[in-house]
């Protein structure tokens, strides 16, 4: 019985007229969209493969008044967009030459031979936009039904035409797989995980936040650590603190978080957690964060008290690392504090470092004290004011 496609995402009007520009049974849908679609899942992206060539295809589109972007013209992609979101359109290929980093590609006119080059058996299902009819040359399915994540052909030839396919297998496996895993794919990823080390840190780094920002990477992790994989690309990463900040997670009701997963898998040094953001070329603000849940050695103090000195998301990455509760922290905006410089100089207090002194001071009791109102705030000034003179 043959296997067909049937989706929400299927019926766009939009999607129906690039069907029609490209022409019937020159387009096929691919990847993600088919895989995710079978699994109930929702489909953020929508990817073509097609027999015709980058330049055909933008004539096409052309023709029919599709607006379109030649993204990756080089390796035969180009992009429509359209009203209901971006769709890369991509040429049938086949390898030229690989090196483990990049490929070297050319056009093809076989589908099964576009298939036969992508990384793993249920990432390789195509589907006719006008049956539905999906074409499955590698298992595809089975696997899918079994929750098993299987590289196509040799797995030590496709990651050696691709090293990152290494993180790529565990990312997948983390999300769509489940255990035990497919040995010939693990013993390839062990075996070559030192390949890893060729390819660049940012490549390294995304792959590894993305992993991490599934919503239970734990289990995967503590496998790429068993394995020798983990050692390779984040050595100073120890796996037991990230299965527990997940089930503190779960337990509190708090979406999954990659830059908080990170800072649990390293130990809380502020200069190690720089380097490591350094090395997976973090932004500055990913970079600061993670040094500010790697200060996480000193006492939590009060939930609000934290959050007013770090920001709601530095106190919640502090707690949740550490396995407390953060209920004081839900629906609860940090406060501005109800006291400036100009007030106490116009109490008397001369300008200069005895003003920010006095604000200091006060500012510390108003956060003891739980963030009082402003009639509060100027009893505490007027105490303070006080002892000031005594």
């Amino acid at each position: 019985m043959t296997e067909r496609l049937t989706a929400p995402w299927m019926e766009r009007e939009d999607l129906a007229a690039l069907v029609a520009a490209l022409g019937h049974g020159n387009a096929r849908y691919v990847g993600g969209a088919v895989r995710d679609s079978l699994l109930g899942q929702p489909v953020k992206d929508i990817d073509m493969a097609t027999l015709l060539t980058p330049e055909d295809v933008m004539q096409r589109l052309w023709d029919a008044g599709i607006r379109h972007v030649p993204t990756g013209i080089e390796h035969g992609t180009v992009t429509a967009v359209l009203p209901g979101g971006p769709v890369e359109i991509t040429t049938l290929r086949h390898d030229v030459a690989t090196d483990g980093r990049r490929a070297t590609v050319a056009f093809a006119t076989d589908w099964r031979e576009d298939a036969a080059r992508r990384d793993f058996t249920i990432n390789a299902l195509y589907a006719d936009p006008a049956s539905g009819e999906i074409f499955d040359w590698f298992g595809g399915l089975d696997d899918l039904a079994a929750r098993r994540v299987r590289f196509i052909g040799d797995p030590r030839q496709r990651i050696r035409e691709d090293h990152l396919r290494i993180l790529r297998y565990f990312r997948f496996q983390a999300r769509f797989g489940t255990m035990p895993a497919d040995q010939e794919a693990e013993g390839a990823c062990a075996e070559l995980a030192s390949t890893l080390k060729g390819l660049s840190r940012e490549r390294v780094g995304m792959e590894t936040m993305n992993l991490l920002g599934l919503p239970d990477p734990a289990p995967t992790v503590a496998r790429m650590a068993q394995l020798g994989v983990l050692a390779v690309i984040l050595p100073e990463a120890r796996p037991e603190p990230l299965a527990a900040l997940v089930s503190v997670e779960q337990a509190q009701g708090i979406a999954p978080d990659a830059i908080r997963r990170l800072a649990a898998l390293l130990p809380p040094q502020v200069s190690l957690a720089e380097q490591v953001a350094s090395r997976f070329r973090l932004s500055g603000a990913q970079k600061k964060r993670l040094a500010v849940a790697a200060g996480r050695d000193k006492a939590l103090g009060e939930p609000r008290a934290l959050a007013y000195r770090l920001g709601i998301e530095g106190a919640l990455d502090r707690f949740l690392i550490a396995g407390a509760d953060t209920a004081a922290l839900r629906d609860w905006d940090i406060p501005a504090f109800p006291l400036k410089g100009g007030q106490i100089v116009a109490r008397g207090v001369g300008a200069g470092p005895e003003v920010a002194r006095l604000l200091r001071r006060v500012e510390d009791r108003w956060i003891a004290e739980g963030f009082p109102d402003e009639a509060r705030v100027s009893a505490l000034l007027d105490a303070e004011l006080a002892g000031q003179s005594s």
